[in-house]
């Protein structure tokens, strides 16, 4: 994939864009905020936006939107790193059994059709019932949910290539399995497990979100998008504010994210690269 390939794709660039700006604003955000997510000004709860707190303050008097941003980044975070968990293993059983096949891939994928059997929300929610609350074991729920996709996808891929020329070239020149495995194969199928990343970690978000929502997740004072939402809804008639911001921050990560991945897809794709 070419930068000025990547430049000449406008779904590719708004959506980088689009997350860039995010990026910047849940890390930087917070800092340049004279208010903290966990300062209650009791006096002033449920103030509509003014220039003290632009976009009002929540049933605590705590700033939205510094609480909010805040929250955002801790979303995030929690559902980067069970993404990024579920790629590590996902990929290295994927590559494994689509290599050796045989005893290891039978194995390998019906682990991955019994955690298929669970939609994904409901598989997270017994996670989190069996294992109990909080960040870490938010994260875990995504790492099981997503570790099938990945662990199917690079599976599926690698079957295709290892016949290919240049990986009968590296087992002829002597090279070990795990260098053709992760030197040879993975960097040319790694295209469709970049955009599926992309689309996992947008969808993360909205599992974080789901379980604190409904009081599974992350547990308040901490800030997550999930748990400001609960908040909010609870005084959503008289303090739409609250819950209208945060709902907005899950739509923006998710538009561009989304967007991001479906720029790598066509940049990716044979038939849609744009020709030199």
């Amino acid at each position: 994939m070419k930068l000025k390939h990547f430049l000449h794709n406008r779904t590719a660039l708004a959506g980088l864009t689009i997350t860039t700006l995010f990026l910047l604003a849940v890390f930087f955000g917070p800092m340049l905020s004279k208010w903290s997510s966990n300062q209650h000004d009791f006096m002033n709860a449920l103030q509509a936006p003014s220039w003290a707190h632009p976009f009002g303050t929540d049933s605590l008097g705590r700033d939205v939107i510094t609480r909010v941003l805040e929250g955002a980044r801790i979303s995030l975070l929690i559902s980067v790193s069970g993404v990024f968990a579920a790629m590590v293993l996902g990929i290295t059983a994927g590559l494994y059994s689509g290599f050796h096949g045989g005893w290891m891939d039978v194995i390998v994928m019906r682990v991955v059709d019994l955690l298929f059997a669970f939609p994904a929300f409901v598989l997270a929610l017994f996670l989190m019932v069996a294992l109990g609350y909080g960040v870490t074991n938010v994260a875990l729920a995504i790492m099981l949910v997503y570790l099938p996709i990945f662990a199917r996808i690079t599976r599926n891929m690698t079957e295709t290539v290892r016949n290919d020329a240049y990986v009968q070239a590296a087992q002829v020149m002597g090279q070990g399995t795990p260098r053709i495995l992760f030197r040879e194969i993975l960097p040319n199928i790694s295209a469709p497990i970049l955009v599926q990343a992309t689309i996992a970690v947008a969808f993360g978000i909205v599992i974080e979100s789901g379980l604190s929502f409904i009081g599974l997740g992350v547990q308040p004072p901490t800030p997550s998008l999930g748990v400001i939402m609960a908040d909010g809804q609870e005084y959503f008639r008289r303090s739409p504010w609250v819950l209208t911001l945060s709902g907005l921050s899950v739509t923006v990560a998710l538009l561009g994210l989304n967007l991001l991945g479906d720029g790598i897809r066509d940049l990716s794709d044979p038939r849609l690269k744009v020709r030199e």
